[in-house]
């Protein structure tokens, strides 16, 4: 399971046990998150799906299932795409890999739900880092506050957690690396196909995504939408989630 953005592997804490009751479950700080390193490069999700395959090398595993949410998504995404001999399924949880469609975001608010200004400031270098360390929280915040439909999901504690992985310069800069190598991963996965079969899990604005957006790369898809979520479907309704993934990993 891969975390994302601007979150740490603790964004799955309320599914982590009741999954281990049926499955290994290994949680994974992609490069440039928490406590994993933070080098001044390697931050495309082909990339990064190369780190998690020489992990999975490491600890002797040589097929897995692999879930990913937001950033980590689009991670999951590259390692079935360019893995997949190692996969046997891929979960996306509210977020599909990036592709051309992103050049076609508002540059400002249309009027029509959350205005995703943080994609395009996270491309900016150097800046970022400079207004925001230690100030991170803010971000993080609001972030939750109009992404939740239930706004206690991720409670003060949670906020803590987040807030601490983000506070640094280098941990600012890492995580707009993930943003900043978009136009690489766009071109990496033109004329992808994933063979594994896939499940996508969303709340209604992320359903409606993602039923747009992964049809054309994926021909085993299923899209769930899990009414009453907002974008953190694993902390806002972790039990539904869990069942989505348990039924279709059987």
């Amino acid at each position: 399971m891969l975390p994302g953005w601007p979150q740490t592997w603790w964004s799955y804490h309320k599914i982590m046990p009741l999954l281990a009751e049926s499955y290994q479950v290994i949680v994974v700080e992609l490069r440039g998150m928490g406590s994993s390193d933070k080098p001044m490069a390697g931050y495309s999700k082909k990339g990064m799906a190369g780190d998690v395959s020489a992990l999975l090398d490491q600890l002797g595993i040589e097929r897995t299932n692999i879930a990913g949410h937001d950033i980590g998504a689009a991670v999951a995404f590259s390692f079935a795409a360019h893995f997949p001999q190692k996969t046997e399924k891929l979960v996306l949880l509210d977020t599909p890999h990036p592709d051309e469609n992103l050049y076609k975001l508002p540059m400002l608010p249309t009027g029509g739900g959350v205005h995703p200004w943080w994609v395009a400031f996270n491309q900016v270098r150097d800046l970022p880092e400079q207004v925001l360390e230690g100030r991170f929280h803010f971000v993080q915040n609001w972030l939750f506050d109009q992404l939740l439909e239930d706004k206690t999901a991720i409670n003060a504690f949670d906020r803590q957690v987040y807030a601490q992985a983000y506070t640094s310069q280098d941990a600012i800069r890492a995580s707009n690396g993930w943003y900043q190598t978009f136009p690489e991963d766009i071109d990496d996965s033109k004329g992808k196909r994933i063979e594994a079969p896939t499940l996508g899990i969303a709340g209604r604005a992320g359903y409606q995504m993602l039923s747009y957006a992964l049809p054309p790369y994926i021909d085993q898809l299923d899209v769930k939408e899990i009414e009453g979520s907002g974008h953190f479907v694993q902390e806002e309704r972790p039990l539904e989630t869990i069942r989505f993934i348990q039924d279709f990993l059987g």
